[in-house]
């Protein structure tokens, strides 16, 4: 029987990174230091992360037809993705991010989403293919940072083959609730929680709130990450919360898509609910204690040793 594979459908990008003293203020010219060149993107990142924990991954994304696309590609090429359904943008820029990482760890981004966001119905055909021909039992990742509509296809995609779907909704106002139903796993951070419930995620019971308003739209798992590090993950059966443990937040670029790899590597695995949570929570809480993304991602030996800190923590509120 063939392993099935993460599917990881969203943004791919040439990423560009620097560390601040402190956030600029408008207007002003804040001087930087150790700037990076990396690969990133929501996507990329699951993809790179699943490949790094020893699992077969699939990338579905747009680059543009420029040098930054070699940025972009090298490092998932170089750990084995499979980039076939990969598409290079003739006359469009790849997607960039320009990233600020201030003491505390807490970036801010600038993203162009260019090629991203550059897709033409033909393409549908194409990501229900990809979806259609991949291996049983696959999980399919997915996010917003694309053009909107071809989210819907993939996700009747993957519920047709039945393989659970993680949702990522960033960026929220792009977020279609009425897909709700066919999400096997919606996993917002705090303010995109906040924007698509309406509740103010200011504690580990508005959290839950704000779980149970995306559980009463369809959704059947539903994973809100917490400010802290922290997350609860909530169905129809159980409410799970993972609480923080103390690390050196050095840089947060890329922790929400490890969290959301490291998921789909742990249902790829067929791993318990509460494992699942702690185990994607490992790996956000491993990735902010260095610098960049993808450089960050946790190996197998260091996301256990984190797991097995995290999982003592974990409990069931019901």
């Amino acid at each position: 029987m063939s392993q099935g594979s993460i599917i990881s459908l969203g943004s791919v990008n040439a990423d560009f990174q620097v560390r601040v003293d402190r956030r600029p203020d408008l207007s002003e010219t804040l001087l930087a230091s150790d700037f990076l060149q990396l690969s990133g993107g929501k996507a990329a990142n699951v993809a790179y992360l699943a490949r790094k924990l020893g699992l077969p991954a699939m990338l579905i994304a747009h680059v543009g037809g420029d040098t930054l696309a070699e940025q972009a590609l090298k490092p998932l090429r170089e750990i084995e993705v499979d980039l076939k359904y990969v598409s290079a943008i003739e006359g469009e820029p790849t997607g960039v991010s320009m990233i600020t990482v201030p003491p505390d760890g807490k970036k801010g981004i600038i993203l162009a989403e260019n090629a991203n966001n550059i897709w033409i119905k033909e393409d549908i055909a194409i990501v229900q293919d990809a979806i259609a021909n991949a291996p049983s039992g696959s999980v399919l990742v997915v996010d917003y940072e694309i053009a909107p509509f071809i989210v819907e296809p993939a996700i009747n995609a993957a519920s047709e083959r039945d393989f659970p779907v993680i949702l990522d909704p960033s960026p929220a106002d792009r977020v279609e609730q009425n897909l709700f139903s066919q999400v096997t796993y919606l996993v917002p951070d705090a303010g995109e929680a906040e924007k698509l419930s309406g509740i103010k995620i200011n504690s580990v019971d508005c959290a839950i709130q704000a779980a149970h308003h995306f559980l009463d739209r369809g959704v059947k798992n539903a994973c809100v990450k917490l400010k802290d590090g922290g997350c609860v993950l909530i169905n129809h059966e159980q409410t799970l919360h993972i609480p923080p443990v103390p690390v050196d937040v050095v840089d947060a670029t890329g922790a929400g898509d490890a969290f959301a790899g490291a998921l789909a590597v742990a249902i790829l695995e067929k791993r318990s609910l509460q494992d699942a949570a702690s185990l994607a929570t490992a790996a956000s809480h491993v990735t902010v204690t260095r610098y960049g993304s993808q450089p960050a991602y946790p190996t197998r030996s260091e996301l256990d040793a984190m797991f097995q800190r995290l999982t003592p923590q974990a409990y069931v509120l019901s």
